[in-house]
């Protein structure tokens, strides 16, 4: 038998709302008008309760009205659908993984207009308390909730930001890199060099100080031998198990990059072992954490200190920046750190190499 408790709903887009008994559970069944004018029926069924279902009930209309008086949750979910379509797939997949796993568990049955920055303190005290979390990633999740609160002061009317009032915790760390002089590059070279994929991949994050997911991104249809070019205008990453290709981090990452012609005949030699390849195929079908591992085993073999995969591509971008740092100062004879402070304000260095 079913019970039915119809509600007159005044919610901006919500024409009405019922409960019904469905079984041993509750369900609720909603029409309403979308943002096209559109007539619409949708609804959620598995309640336990009755209270539970005109819960949720409350929460939809809420939603509609775009009012604060609902929990933190059911914002985020609003957050979610305002800015998940703005970001990249994986920048997305990463700010969710820390709002759901380090945010919602604490503030998601709260009133999002009745968080104070006493409750942000309490919060920020629980994390830096119970797990041993870098201050990077302290300021990181931090800067997540800080941003859910922002969209909803810009957005929706809540009158201030209580994790900016509480203050943030953590800090950047500034890791120092470590270099390779070339000659511990070819020690590791050697090293690697039973496995071509590893040698060549190396090779051109070496020489072009490309990032891993644009290595990773590669075609053959990116290379031209006869210009001795490379064009870079993609991205590699692993998501949820799939194979994700998106464009590069910024738009100056879009380029094209000079290569030497020794590096040219290398990765042709590298091409004509793959078999029978296609002009949009991977010409290195690995993960980071494949490179991750090489980059374990080769500094172990040539007896070398293991660096980063990163910072490989900030020695190539460092050196260049150097040289041109020098040639400035030797012409207009101002200090050194004026010029550094140009090249921070420039592009030319970071996303060119020529």
């Amino acid at each position: 038998m079913l019970y039915r408790a119809v509600v007159k709903c005044k919610a901006k887009g919500v024409e009405n709302m019922a409960v019904y008994k469905d079984g041993d559970k509750w369900r609720v069944i909603y029409r309403y008008t979308n943002w096209k004018g559109e007539k619409k029926q949708t609804q959620k069924r598995g309640f336990a309760t009755k209270k539970e279902a005109q819960a949720w009930e409350r929460e939809i209309m809420l939603k509609q009205q775009t009012k604060l008086d609902m929990t933190f949750a059911s914002f985020f979910e609003i957050y979610e659908q305002d800015k998940k379509k703005r970001l990249k797939e994986n920048t997305w997949e990463s700010k969710s993984h820390i709002i759901r796993t380090k945010i919602l568990p604490y503030f998601g049955d709260r009133k999002i207009a009745e968080i104070e920055a006493k409750d942000v303190i309490a919060w920020q005290n629980k994390l830096m308390s119970e797990e041993k979390y870098s201050p990077t990633y302290l300021k990181t999740i931090h800067s997540q909730l800080s941003a859910i609160f922002n969209h909803a002061v810009r957005f929706y009317h809540l009158p201030y930001n209580p994790a900016q009032r509480a203050g943030t915790i953590g800090s950047e760390e500034h890791k120092e890199m470590l270099f390779w002089t070339k000659e511990e590059y070819i020690k590791f070279s050697d090293a690697i060099m039973d496995k071509p994929l590893s040698l060549y991949a190396f090779e051109l994050l070496y020489w072009c100080g490309i990032r891993v997911g644009e290595l990773l991104a590669l075609t053959l249809a990116d290379f031209d031998f006869e210009k001795k070019a490379l064009t870079i205008n993609k991205s590699y990453q692993r998501l949820k198990g799939r194979d994700v290709i998106t464009s590069p981090k910024t738009l100056k990452s879009n380029r094209t990059i000079k290569m030497p012609q020794f590096l040219c005949d290398e990765i042709k030699e590298y091409i004509s072992m793959l078999y029978e390849i296609k002009d949009n195929e991977r010409l290195f079908p690995v993960t980071k954490s494949y490179l991750h591992h090489e980059m374990d085993r080769g500094a172990k073999a040539a007896g070398v200190k293991r660096i980063r995969i990163h910072d490989i591509r900030q020695q190539k971008v460092n050196s260049k920046a150097k040289i041109l740092l020098s040639f400035l100062q030797k012409i207009f004879y101002f200090p050194f750190h004026f010029y550094t402070i140009i090249l921070k304000n420039i592009y030319c260095i970071n996303e060119e190499v020529h």
